[in-house]
Order: structure tokens, then C-alpha cells, then sequence
């Protein structure tokens, strides 16, 4: 059974996805940008948008196991490390950060997030 989840977004209609998917055991959180003016800004505003599609699949960031960053400049990825320490507490996922051109260059994080989903009862 798969299962699609929408943010409300603009994009996902327009460019043809939705903010999670839960399928095969798993919760997949589409690629998130933040808002904001500088990168940490932006990380917070991103983890806040994953926070909501994981409850919306019932959930968290306990149950993380892959989180793949993007970032244009990968200088500015350490601002956001105490940022994701926090995040993820105790419950660190398998990690990538990729130094890479996002969509719009206001941009400065894209976070991509994998997690278990909940058992179906």
C-alpha cells in the first residue's frame, strides 16, 4: 500500500510530487528548502516542514534512518550541525551531505529525509 501525503505546497501540483510518501515500511520526505536569510535559518525552517510530514505519517525523527543534505557551499553545512545534533538526540540516522546547484540560489540547504514508518495495526 502506498500512501501520499501533501504539504498544501505550491510546487507539488506544479511540478508533480508530494511532501512524503509512506510505502514499503518506510516514510520518504521529498528534498526541503526552508525560508529565511541565511542557512540556519533555512535548516531550522526545513526541519520544521520534515517535522510535519512525519507526523502527518504518524512519525518522527526518532525514527529517522537516512538524511541526505544539499548545499550549494559546503562551508556553511557546520553552522547547522548543532542544529541537527539536536534534532536527532539520541537517534542519529546514516548521514550524506552533497555540495551541489539547488533550484533557486536564496536557497542555501535542501534536506532530504528517510524514516520507518509506523507499524500498520
Amino acid at each position: 500500500m502506498i500512501k501520499r501525503i501533501s504539504s498544501g505546497g505550491e510546487f507539488e501540483a506544479k511540478i508533480g510530487y508530494c511532501r512524503s510518501v509512506v510505502a514499503g515500511g518506510f516514510v520518504h520526505v521529498a528534498g526541503t528548502v526552508g525560508q529565511g536569510d541565511d542557512v540556519v535559518a533555512q535548516c531550522r525552517s526545513a526541519l520544521d516542514t520534515i517535522a510535519a510530514a512525519l507526523e502527518k505519517a504518524g512519525a518522527s525523527f526518532a525514527d529517522a534512518v537516512r538524511v541526505n543534505y544539499y548545499l550549494p557551499d559546503a562551508v556553511e553545512f557546520e553552522p547547522c550541525w548543532p542544529i541537527l545534533a539536536e534534532t536527532f538526540g539520541d537517534n542519529p540516522p546514516a548521514a550524506t551531505m552533497v555540495e551541489c546547484n539547488l533550484i533557486d540560489p536564496k536557497f542555501r540547504i535542501e534536506i532530504e529525509l528517510t524514516a520507518l514508518a509506523p507499524a500498520e495495526g
